[in-house]
């Protein structure tokens, strides 16, 4: 909502249940994969459990409370369930309210209702370890779910099968009934098919625990694989240097923020993969089960952090909850072979939220988090993101580096980079870009260059994220367009790609998210550095990467959502092409521009740039790339204005399209001679009275009542519900204009 910020309070969610357990004396258990941000559960009229932490997994055994609220005739045969979630603030609790994102609440992932046997499976870890002569030794640890503590004995079954589903090993043994994680099998793989981003092979061992009370199975995927961190050097995975192409990723998403459905998760974690990433960071929370499993699928290695992320330290209850949340976050994701590094904080010099800042206090508690992330998993490294003065305590540090967006000029990220890989044993780049204002372009993107200074630092420090006070810089003094972005993201890539000593980085961040802290921006409330908007639509810019990383053929002429360019008549103007393909042509109007060879050393768009001349009114751009015997080509129709315009004085609304009773509208800006106004950026005002509603509080650039123009336009929809609706769009300065839309038969 860009009039005021997210819900913060209680929300309670109730249902009827009919408990129906097949197990003779078994559990009932309530399992969340996360619920924001902090829950009781109640049965009947009981509490029968609670959990402090937004994003850990967790389960609550109902079976009493669900078998008394059974027998109450009050309740008609039913069992009722209620859990109130609240994130209501809470300075005692992590993440801070000054972190970058919507603390959400509510039962925003899936909650199971589980029948368990009276002693079941907990927790099952696979722990694969390559071994001198290139085997690999497996150990299988499990942990018991025995509520009443009975003695006994049960007979586990465990099957091992190879990614083609072959079965590699069978045991069955009969054990007495345990207390804590205990090793139930240990195994080795003669020539294990290893795990990497490039053939991201999964093994499963399926465990089957049996015992008078029943029966139950648990099946885990894991991956064989190694890595190795060289001090001041690369990244190696399985024994060869890897470069890690990265990016981020918030659990949010248009109409729905943090209630990600499945399908739209595994749509963009494809996008990601298909962008041609090998590596996501995964911010700055414990993210869902099937986030993981995607990573692991399709090959994308994991830095997977708590969210102790700013404000400072609190006390007692407030580190009590990052060591739970660590250990959760550890135990529940174990398995994954994409997981390399377990974050332990993010920005954690950022204070404000208590009265005493105590840097000693937070190196003593960062140390106590590192000493414990390394004794429950000791095969993985740890890392952290901006604060300095604990750089030593992690074993992957990653540095402020916001070179051309918060300060500095994007030419200065190498030498930064550079001087840091010397400075920490293992150095990792986690975010980077800048914000883009999707669907706004530039003929002259760089122009506020000339006011950014340059060796003074290319950090994030104090209020830079603000749009005013402090140096110039582009988060303050640039365009926001992606026509800026591009040129940024393209010169980090050909960098990156030339660092030899480099372990690879993560770009911030993957797709737009909303935000309490940013109400001014173009799209208020929305963090704008994605590579793809909120609703997963592809910024320019996610193209830019592929062209850099991707392995199927791909060509993309910039300017998709550009539709009228601007300059005077018979201009030189630029035409940038992004592809993979060694070489592309391109065509201006069906008449060849010329040939040119990709290098991705001559920068911008890897040299495969065109200056040529555009008609005045419409022209047709289309370029065709050549790879390997592949041909693949793309086309766009862009108008060139060369009227040359004064200042906005009015505002026009038309209907541009109809789909059912879903009308698209869109507002354009004019001068008094009424020229349209192409380098606009009003703040409007999208209204609607009547039958219908405005399809607005998205986060995107389609899908906001208030925002900013981009080129002097701004569109949004309109869900038609009777006869007629009346729509506007108002802004500072300007008439407010009307736009009357009648539902069609």
């Amino acid at each position: 909502d860009p009039d005021g910020p997210y819900y913060q309070g209680p929300g309670w969610y109730r249902t009827r249940l009919r408990v129906e357990n097949p197990f003779s004396g078994g559990r009932t258990l309530l399992h969340f994969d996360g619920a924001g941000q902090k829950s009781q559960v109640f049965v009947g009229m009981e509490k029968v459990g609670e959990h402090v932490g937004g994003y850990d997994e967790w389960t609550v055994d109902i079976t009493d409370a669900a078998t008394r609220a059974a027998t109450n005739s009050f309740f008609g045969g039913s069992t009722p369930v209620a859990v109130l979630c609240d994130n209501s603030r809470d300075a005692e609790m992590i993440p801070s309210d000054q972190s970058d994102f919507n603390r959400y609440g509510g039962l925003y992932r899936h909650v199971y209702l589980e029948y368990m046997p009276a002693i079941s499976l907990e927790r099952v870890h696979v722990e694969p370890k390559l071994v001198a002569d290139g085997k690999a030794s497996v150990k299988v640890r499990a942990r018991l779910h025995n509520p009443t503590a009975a003695n006994g004995e049960v007979e586990l079954a465990i099957e091992v099968r190879d990614p083609q589903g072959n079965v590699l090993q069978t045991t069955t043994n009969k054990l007495s009934l345990w207390a804590g994680e205990k090793e139930i099998t240990a195994f080795e793989i003669a020539k294990p098919q290893l795990w990497s981003p490039k053939s991201p092979t999964l093994y499963s061992c399926a465990v089957t625990l049996k015992s008078p009370q029943g029966e139950q199975q648990m099946t885990e995927k894991f991956g064989v694989c190694f890595f190795e961190w060289v001090e001041h050097g690369s990244f190696k995975l399985n024994g060869e240097r890897l470069l890690l192409r990265g990016t981020q990723y918030h659990q949010d998403h248009a109409g729905v923020a943090a209630a990600v459905p499945d399908d739209v998760v595994r749509k963009t974690f494809q996008q990601i993969k298909d962008m041609g990433a090998n590596f996501v960071r995964l911010g700055h929370y414990q993210q869902s089960p099937l986030v993981l499993e995607m990573c692991d699928q399709l090959g994308l290695l994991v830095w997977e952090e708590i969210p102790w992320c700013r404000g400072g330290l609190g006390g007692d209850r407030y580190q009590q909850q990052g060591r739970d949340m660590l250990r959760n976050m550890i135990d529940q994701h174990y398995n994954h072979p994409a997981v390399i590094l377990w974050g332990l904080g993010n920005e954690n010099d950022w204070p404000g939220d208590f009265e005493t800042y105590s840097t000693n206090a937070i190196r003593a508690f960062m140390t106590e988090l590192n000493t414990l992330a390394h004794q429950i998993d000791p095969s993985r490294k740890t890392s952290i993101r901006r604060c300095d003065f604990c750089k030593d305590i992690p074993d992957v540090y990653s540095p402020s580096i916001w070179a051309g967006w918060y300060s500095g000029r994007y030419t200065e990220y190498r030498a930064a980079t550079e001087k840091w890989i010397g400075s920490v044993p293992r150095f990792f780049h986690a975010e980077w870009g800048g914000d883009s204002h999707a669907r706004r372009h530039s003929e002259d993107p760089e122009k506020f260059l000339q006011e950014v200074a340059t060796g003074e630092g290319t950090a994030e420090t104090g209020k830079a994220y603000k749009p005013a006070g402090g140096k110039a810089r582009a988060s303050r003094d640039g365009d926001w367009s992606e026509s800026y972005i591009v040129n940024l993201f393209d010169w980090h890539l050909k960098e990156q790609e030339q660092m030899t000593n480099l372990t690879g980085s993560a770009q911030w961040i993957f797709k737009d998210f909303a935000t309490p802290l940013r109400p001014e921006n173009p799209i208020p409330r929305v963090n704008e550095k994605g590579v793809v908007e909120r609703d997963g639509t592809p910024k320019e810019g996610y193209y830019v990467f592929q062209s850099y990383w991707a392995d199927k053929p791909m060509i993309h002429i910039y300017g998709h959502t550009w539709p009228v360019r601007w300059g005077k008549l018979g201009e030189d103007k630029l035409v940038k092409v992004y592809s993979n393909c060694r070489e592309v042509e391109l065509f201006v109007n069906g008449i060849s521009a010329g040939v040119k060879q990709r290098n991705s050393t001559n920068f911008p768009a890897a040299g495969l740039r065109w200056v040529v001349k555009l008609n005045d009114g419409p022209n047709t751009l289309r370029a065709v790339g050549r790879r390997d015997g592949l041909e693949v080509s793309d086309e766009i129709r862009v108008d060139y204005q060369t009227a040359v315009w004064g200042k906005p004085a009015k505002l026009v609304l038309t209907e541009t399209a109809r789909s059912n009773d879903v009308a698209t509208i869109e507002a354009h800006v004019f001068d008094k001679e009424g020229v349209p106004c192409l380098d606009a950026t009003n703040r409007v005002r999208f209204g609607l009275a009547g039958d219908g509603r405005l399809l607005d509080n998205l986060g995107i650039s389609t899908g906001s009542r208030v925002l900013q123009l981009y080129n002097g336009r701004a569109q949004i929809s309109v869900k038609l519900a009777g006869s007629q609706a009346m729509a506007s769009v108002s802004s500072d300065g300007l008439e407010t204009v009307f736009l009357n839309l009648k539902k069609t038969e």
